[in-house]
């Protein structure tokens, strides 16, 4: 979980040096996507050829809602507001996903309130507190914090931040930070659909490839529409190869195959724990690297972030705890196989549960 935090703190600082570069974040995410697909293929062709389910008409509607909430909107709000703020600013804003999630399965049912119980309490305070931190992030910075000078002298990224123009900064930031809380709501859409997929459709490296591959279409289509230059596209610049390259292999491959087997593991609670550990590290890097300034607004709206992430998750691994409980004493369902399902669940991230 640490090197896969410390890969997705590297997608933060080379993204934003690529974009200050002057790379089109569209373009950028269009390489990443075509990248991602080459990379995620073989994994879905030799781990899942012999059990992969058959892809049908409705699993390709669905996976291709998936790839317009979960890679598509979630990436072009995350790069296009990556641009406008700061890497610091846009890990903080990942820390808001959770709540996201919480709000989107209760509108969409999947989830109730049951603000009257410990763990529905404690889901709600949570999402107000993420929602409050990431309202500061985005409308107050305050005082910088004097974490003195940078010993790391890289001469391409100081040549980058003279060459910056700083007009609108404040603006832009604004409009960056909203766009970065529209990533988490869309991300947190694609968990959703994702949810209903997965039953359906046990998979994951396949669909996650053909995720990948409609992305880039949409991806695509949207970058050629809006940069009509076609020097925006060229990779002849190191800095912008490595990112393009890094973002697909790295942030879309690597990481996805870490996540999984992790989760098969320890389950994805453990997961959601070690996010805020990548606002650290990415802190640090742009303190040290970018020579990049900390306010008081940014540490306190962090803090409110983290604090309201895990009562979330504190609410939820509590839920399923209970639920759990609750599930034992219900009757199973033989399978064929000799194992045995529980149905009807409520919650999108256990809607159905194997007992040996």
């Amino acid at each position: 979980m640490i090197i896969l935090q410390i890969c997705y703190a590297g997608i933060n600082i080379i993204s934003k040096l690529a974009m200050q570069s002057g790379m089109n974040p569209l373009v950028l995410l269009t390489y990443r996507q075509i990248f991602g697909t080459l990379a995620i293929a073989p994994f879905a062709f030799f781990t899942e050829r012999k059990t992969r389910p058959k892809i049908t008409f409705t699993v390709l509607i669905q996976i291709f809602v998936c790839s317009l909430s979960g890679a598509t909107g979630n990436q072009i709000f995350f790069f296009v507001g990556l641009k406008y703020t700061n890497p610091t600013i846009s890990s903080a804003m990942a820390n808001v996903l959770p709540a996201a999630t919480f709000i989107l399965a209760v509108i969409f049912r999947q989830e109730s309130v049951r603000i009257k119980t410990k763990s529905g309490f404690a889901k709600v305070t949570g999402t107000i507190l993420c929602v409050c931190g990431a309202m500061l992030l985005s409308f107050y910075h305050g005082h910088t914090i004097d974490l003195g000078e940078s010993k790391i002298h890289w001469p391409y990224v100081e040549r980058m931040i003279k060459e910056t123009n700083p007009t609108n900064r404040q603006g832009k930031c604004v409009l960056g930070s909203v766009l970065l809380l529209l990533s988490s709501f869309a991300w947190a859409l694609w968990f959703v659909i994702q949810a209903r997929l997965s039953v359906k459709f046990k998979a994951p490296y396949t669909s996650t490839t053909l995720l990948c591959f409609m992305a880039f279409f949409q991806c695509g289509l949207i970058a050629v529409i809006s940069e009509h230059n076609v020097a925006a596209w060229s990779l002849k610049s190191t800095i912008r190869l490595v990112a393009a390259l890094y973002a697909g292999v790295v942030c879309s491959a690597l990481t996805f195959s870490i996540t999984s087997w992790i989760i098969q593991r320890k389950g994805p609670l453990y997961v959601s724990i070690f996010s805020p550990l990548l606002l650290i590290i990415v802190a640090i890097l742009s303190w040290a690297l970018l020579h990049q300034q900390l306010y008081i607004g940014t540490v306190i709206g962090s803090v409110l972030i983290i604090i309201g992430l895990y009562a979330v998750l504190w609410g939820k691994s509590k839920e399923m705890k209970l639920e759990d409980h609750h599930n034992m004493e219900k009757p199973t369902i033989e399978k064929p196989d000799g194992s045995h399902i529980i149905e009807e669940k409520d919650d999108m991230e256990l809607q159905i549960t194997n007992i040996k």
